[in-house]
């Protein structure tokens, strides 16, 4: 990390910051490059995703066929096993052009375009076999944008930023999603208003989306290359390719395992989002169940819930500046857990969309304050700059098993209890992280993440 200019331990709180002070480093230069860095990894996810599917379904594939679509997201889990090569080799041309950060970047987002154009000139109803290779192939560079992304927002910006980097991130990410769906189906029904065929609206839709890519492009050329990346790079400019991949893979498992009570940060990565996932899974069989509409929960969650997380977003922005990390952490730890009380109060109240709306923005701006403070921590952990975009992938890639596999069970839990007790156990579950971050504060872990820049 960069040397602070005044230090505060990083289990101790550092001095009070005003308002003023945390909405100006919303900003800083190297905030608002990652903002829109945040927006260029946010738009692709939905076009190999949820856009994609209402194509194929418009076209008339059948649903056994777009079911097994879901495999196509394979990438986004996996992308560590890659990651050793993005912090490792150098890309022709691009990497002396640009440097190590920025060259990756340029040229996965040059393979997005390319991806995002070759899924565009597919035909679902003719060729769902090519429409499922193109979609992988988005999957696939898309996730290579998103290490090079994770790497870049680390290794460029001071301790003093990483949170507010981090809200910035996930507000622009949300966003960038928000247009590859909603704005992507506007647009198609915009070609096909003029007369064009319904797959050639479609093509022309997936052309703008790609269009859209080059705002992140623009925004790593007006970048500069992070000067943590420059050292990295100067000190294994005498190794050969092989070798830099080598200690890259081995170098990034090896050093976080060497750390002190690295098991019990592991486990805490892994269990901290878990109170979300757990209930995330069951959101929307409950609101349905409740007699709602599949309108009025789409509505409320893309409209008043994206609302509740962009807020949330610079709120755990401003909490991870105002206090300690280990302070912070409690605070989005106890907020997220808590906020699945009021679905138990939805299903007590029964279809009323107010009660609904209620619970929805509580759950969304909750999670996205301890979105923000969890990534803050997982970007401290990531420290050593020679590997940065592989240990940063391979911790999103624990912090998912919460997601997706812990949580699969959530359904034969809500059948055997009911939805007001359900929700009342998604609460529970949150106990055993909180656990592990009473030892790892009393283990001193959080002082050796090094001082925080205040």
């Amino acid at each position: 990390m960069t040397a602070p200019d005044t230090t505060s331990p990083a289990g101790t709180d550092a001095p009070a910051t005003s308002w003023r002070d945390s909405l100006a480093v919303y900003l800083q230069p190297r905030v608002l490059i990652v903002l829109f860095l945040g927006f260029s990894s946010g738009l692709p996810l939905a076009l190999s995703g949820s856009t994609l599917l209402v194509w194929m379904r418009e076209a008339g594939v059948d649903l056994k066929t777009i079911g097994l679509f879901a495999l196509v997201g394979t990438p986004y889990t996996l992308k560590f096993l890659w990651a050793p090569l993005v912090d490792a080799l150098h890309v022709p041309l691009f990497t002396r052009a640009f440097g190590r950060r920025r060259g990756w970047l340029l040229f996965s987002q040059l393979l997005l375009i390319i991806s995002i154009l070759l899924l565009a000139m597919t035909d679902p109803a003719r060729s769902p076999f090519y429409v499922a290779l193109g979609a992988l192939l988005v999957a696939t560079t898309s996730s290579t944008q998103d290490i090079v992304v994770d790497a870049f927002r680390v290794e460029s910006l001071p301790e003093s930023e990483q949170a507010a980097g981090m809200a910035a991130y996930v507000a622009a990410y949300r966003i960038g999603m928000l247009v590859s769906t909603a704005g992507a189906l506007f647009i198609v029904s915009g070609f096909e208003s003029t007369g064009i065929t319904r797959s050639a609206a479609w093509m022309w839709g997936y052309v703008v989306m790609a269009a859209m890519v080059l705002i992140g492009t623009i925004t790593a050329l007006v970048a500069t290359e992070p000067e943590q990346s420059v050292r990295a790079e100067a000190a294994t400019q005498t190794e050969t390719a092989f070798t830099r991949v080598l200690h890259a893979a081995i170098g990034a498992f090896s050093e976080f395992l060497s750390r002190k009570d690295a098991l019990a940060a592991l486990a805490f990565v892994v269990l901290f989002k878990f109170t979300d996932a757990f209930s995330g899974t069951m959101t929307a069989p409950f609101v349905i169940d409740l007699g709602f509409t599949r309108n009025d929960y789409a509505a409320i969650v893309k409209g008043v819930g994206l609302a509740a997380t962009l807020i949330g977003g610079f709120a755990g922005g401003f909490v991870a500046r105002r206090y300690s990390l280990a302070t912070s952490l409690w605070i989005g730890g106890v907020v997220q857990a808590l906020a699945n009380l009021t679905f138990s109060w939805l299903a007590l109240v029964g279809t009323n969309q107010w009660a609904l709306a209620l619970a929805i923005c509580a759950e969304n701006f909750t999670s996205a304050i301890g979105t923000v403070i969890f990534v803050a921590y997982l970007s401290a952990l990531c420290q050593n700059p020679r590997h940065t975009a592989t240990q940063y992938a391979l911790l999103t890639a624990l912090a998912a098993v919460g997601r997706t596999y812990l949580s699969s069970g959530a359904g034969f839990v809500a059948s055997a209890t009911g939805w007001p007790l359900f929700f009342v156990i998604c609460v529970l579950v949150a106990i055993p992280s909180l656990v592990l971050l009473t030892w790892l504060q009393k283990r001193g872990h959080f002082e050796t993440l090094g001082p925080v820049r205040v």
